[in-house]
């Protein structure tokens, strides 16, 4: 496969009730930076939006955050709402996504088993979500973003 070097559309929002937006602003301005195209739904975002949203721009990524403890109800049926809009996109989702997690693999766990390709924590640092949507989608570098990151 030839490595993709064209800017790449991520869909990023907030699920369910979630009113948290602190994280999604320092995920957008951090892919914004590495030179994705990023459309940020805000917060309290439906499943259906997610998918509208990322029919109509054509995104190779969905990015879901949650923070306030529920993201496993929120996600029941994502990913079916997402196949039947026709999405063929990697799917992430991040944050505090369970009330007194104190395992993290199990939530990982849950969280692949309804469908999504990582599940991050919410001590995940945004450059470690970035290279992992850059391995997903096979994105090289740019000469000057291997100069930055190798400097």
């Amino acid at each position: 496969m030839v490595p993709n070097t064209m800017s790449q559309t991520v869909v990023l929002g907030v699920i369910g009730s979630d009113a948290h937006v602190v994280g999604i602003t320092i995920l957008e301005q951090a892919f914004s930076a590495a030179g994705f195209d990023v459309v940020n739904l805000g917060v309290q975002t439906s499943q259906e939006d997610f998918a509208e949203a990322a029919v109509a721009h054509d995104a190779q990524a969905v990015l879901v955050s949650s923070l306030y403890g529920h993201a496993e109800q929120d996600c029941q049926g994502f990913h079916g709402v997402l196949e039947d809009a026709g999405v063929d996109a990697v799917s992430y989702i991040g944050g505090n996504l369970a009330v007194g997690q104190d395992d993290f693999e199990q939530t990982r766990k849950t969280f692949r088993e309804l469908g999504f390709d990582r599940v991050f924590d919410s001590e995940t640092d945004p450059e470690d979500a970035i290279a992992a949507l850059r391995e997903d989608l096979q994105i090289t570098p740019t000469e000057s973003e291997r100069a930055t990151i190798s400097s």
